[in-house]
């Protein structure tokens, strides 16, 4: 059931891009709106992007300590 409609979904996704791609200007007019909407919105995305390779790191060095962990008490059963 949702292989069909993750199907459907980029088939009708597909035939939207080719009808909007067919004029150049309507292409250059939704590249500057998305880079007038980056640029409004920039900060957020600049916070939200620290935010997250921040929580990324955090995460990482949890899992390498618990992985230290686990190599040290399998050394210690040996």
């Amino acid at each position: 059931m949702t292989g069909t409609l993750a199907s459907a979904i980029v088939v009708s996704g597909e035939k939207l891009m080719l009808k909007i791609s067919k004029p150049p200007l309507l292409v250059f007019g939704l590249g500057v709106a998305a880079g007038f909407i980056v640029y409004k919105n920039r900060q957020i995305i600049i916070d939200s992007t620290t935010k997250t390779v921040e929580t990324d790191k955090n995460i990482l060095l949890e899992q390498k300590e618990k992985l230290l962990d686990l190599v040290a008490e399998a050394k210690e059963k040996q």
